[in-house]
């Protein structure tokens, strides 16, 4: 197992390794619909949590260059690498390019079948010299607990035990390695067409690490799996290459066992380098729903959507009919904003101030204090989501309908509350004009349903509450001297959120009010495609410093404009929005004026507005 160089290269690789992480747009990501890791540019996995995407860290150097790697890089030095996707597939390809040769490393996650009673967790790293002669040093070196556990490794038959923390991996390879201060090492020289293999198993409590196994039928059964799934989607038109990526990517953030879709796999990573701005986004939010089923049922992917359903459904019928209350005794409402992948209440947030922080950006958060808030909106996306499955699926049974009716009913006597808004600020709560889009979005909905189904419901009550909202947000949100709808009630500040209101039925898009308020909107938010989600000049959110332009809400800007009927506007948007992905085609929740990408990366909702917004466009195209 030993070699007695290894001690030495090791020293040498940790001396090479930049103090800076990655940039947050230099990685891609594998998965197995459990879990995922990020590999940088420079073939380091530096995030990765196991056994699920909401478990502590294994690796997690994207936060602090101490808290764990697993560096896989040519000894001599690259003049180049590429990363690129192995066609229709999450594989993940880097080429590191010398001049006396080439080596390509395949990092994958198996994924053989869907719901494989059989699964086993691990990643493989294969690493093959294409071409010439090259000297590949590798070293793993997790650090458990977010970097706080110095793991216990042991040498085994078949390679490397780690232990601690309640966690169990083993570590095989196809060359031999070595341990040094709690880092696995190895040094290997590969010929034109020669290969070495290591894989991470995440192992039971009682498993040794298994027999090192060729891997070419996992990695034929993998890309095997991902060809096949992204053969059912319905999307043939012009995008179809950045829709399918966008598709693979928001299936790699499912939750296989529970149906949860997280909003993203990292924690903290910043809306400003340097910056406080950094949440923990490893968890599912009720607002994604509705824009998460869209883009599922719009792609034809029936089995993922009642999956999520089901997931959804479960969460309505164990809501609190008397509302759950905040730390101050509030009444927060029946539903929470988020859950656990479980479909728990999160920890209480907290801070690892023992972290620096991706590039020195602190602090470093687990849990969202967001899960304490009022945000009246999340009413109006769950019911929507509920009646695009209902509109597309086999209907809904009379306890879901009676579940959904008891939320209806809180919302009924609470819709004109104030609150902390779809951008979940901390500062002082407001009026938010999409909160009552959304309780309007809610009422309209159910009543929809009611008649299609013939479901029982107190629908005059209903229309009255429903048409006071809407009367209210007529005469409370929309501003004469601006001529706009705003962020809140009797305000004069904008916020992108108001795109919605032509793509939830609330507004025609050809209305005049609303046609003016998108003017206004591009005066104040539009930078170029970008879009700021509100004028942080003008609004207090209760955080220190600015933050990047909103992805999400520039794929709403590209919707708006397609319904308003400014098609060339629309696509000339979104084709500058594709230029802002990364090299792999993925997105951060928010990207910079310059470009760089910001926030937690890959996000789901950016995804799931780009596949909207690529549907919308297109088929008003023709």
């Amino acid at each position: 197992m030993s070699d007695p160089a290894a001690p030495e290269a090791a020293t040498e690789l940790e001396d090479e390794r930049d103090e800076r992480s990655a940039a947050i747009a230099d990685h891609g990501m594998i998965g197995d619909l459990r879990t995922c890791a990020l590999v940088s540019v420079a073939g380091t996995i530096d995030w990765f949590c196991a056994p699920r995407f909401d478990s502590p860290s294994v690796f997690g150097s994207i936060l602090d260059p101490d808290a764990g790697h697993w560096t896989l890089q040519v000894v001599d030095g690259a003049t180049a690498t590429r990363q690129f996707y192995y066609p229709d597939s999450a594989v993940l390809v880097t080429r590191f390019l010398t001049e006396d040769g080439v080596a390509e490393v395949q990092d994958f996650m198996p994924l053989l079948r869907a719901h494989d009673p059989d699964h086993r967790q691990h990643v493989v790293r294969r690493v093959t010299a294409v071409r010439g002669r090259v000297r590949i040093r590798t070293a793993v070196a997790p650090r458990l607990e977010y970097g706080k556990v110095l793991p216990e490794l042991t040498e085994t038959e078949h390679g490397v035990l780690i232990t601690g923390d309640g966690i169990r991996l083993g570590l095989t390879a196809t060359h031999d390695v070595s341990i040094n201060d709690h880092t696995i090492e190895a040094d290997v020289i590969l010929e034109a067409g020669q290969e070495a293999r290591f894989s991470l198993h995440v192992l039971a409590d009682d498993e040794e690490p298994p027999a090192d196994a060729d891997v070419d039928p996992l990695f034929d059964g993998t890309t095997a799996f991902w060809q096949e799934w992204l053969s059912r989607s319905k999307y043939t038109g012009r995008w179809r290459e950045t829709v399918n990526r966008s598709a693979i990517t928001l299936k790699l953030l499912t939750h296989e066992p529970s149906g949860a879709v997280i909003a993203a796999p990292t924690t903290s990573l910043p809306e400003e380098v340097g910056g406080e701005r950094n949440w923990d986004y490893r968890f599912v939010w009720v607002r994604d729903a509705a824009f998460t089923l869209y883009a599922l049922l719009r792609l034809g992917y029936t089995d993922e959507a009642e999956a999520f359903v089901a997931w959804l459904s479960k969460r309505i019928g164990d809501a609190d009919a008397a509302g759950a209350t905040d730390a101050d005794g509030n009444d927060i409402g029946p539903l929470r904003v988020l859950y656990d992948i479980d479909g728990n209440v999160p920890a209480e947030e907290h801070t690892l101030d023992h972290l620096r922080g991706h590039r020195d950006s602190q602090p470093v958060r687990v849990g969202n204090a967001a899960v304490g808030q009022l945000q009246l909106d999340i009413y109006g996306e769950l019911i929507d989501s509920v009646y695009l499955f209902s509109k597309y699926g086999p209907g809904l049974s009379i306890d879901a309908w009676a579940d959904l009716t008891r939320l209806l009913d809180w919302v009924l006597d609470n819709w004109d509350r104030d609150d902390a808004g779809m951008w979940e600020i901390r500062g002082d709560v407001r009026a938010h004009t999409v909160s009552r889009v959304m309780c309007w979005v809610a009422i309209e909905r159910m009543m929809r349903m009611a008649r299609k189904r013939g479901l029982p419901g107190d629908l005059p009550r209903w229309a009255e509450v429903r048409d006071t909202i809407h009367a209210r947000i007529m005469e409370r949100s929309w501003n004469d001297e601006v001529g706009a709808f705003m962020a809140s009630e009797d305000s004069d500040t904008v916020d992108a959120g108001v795109l919605l209101m032509p793509l939830l039925k609330f507004l025609a898009p050809n209305d005049p009010r609303f046609l003016s308020t998108l003017e206004v909107i591009e005066e104040r938010l539009v930078s170029d495609s970008l879009v700021f989600r509100y004028d942080l000049g003008s609004t207090t959110d209760g955080l220190d410093g600015p933050e990047g332009t909103f992805s999400l809400c520039s794929f709403w800007y590209v919707e708006a404009l397609t319904r308003a009927g400014r098609l060339d506007d629309a696509r000339l948007a979104l084709e500058k929005m594709f230029t802002y992905a990364n090299h792999l085609g993925l997105y951060a929740e928010q990207i910079g004026l310059t470009g760089e990408q910001l926030g937690n990366f890959p996000q789901a909702f950016t995804h799931l507005g780009l596949i909207s917004a690529a549907i919308n466009l297109d088929r008003e195209l023709g």
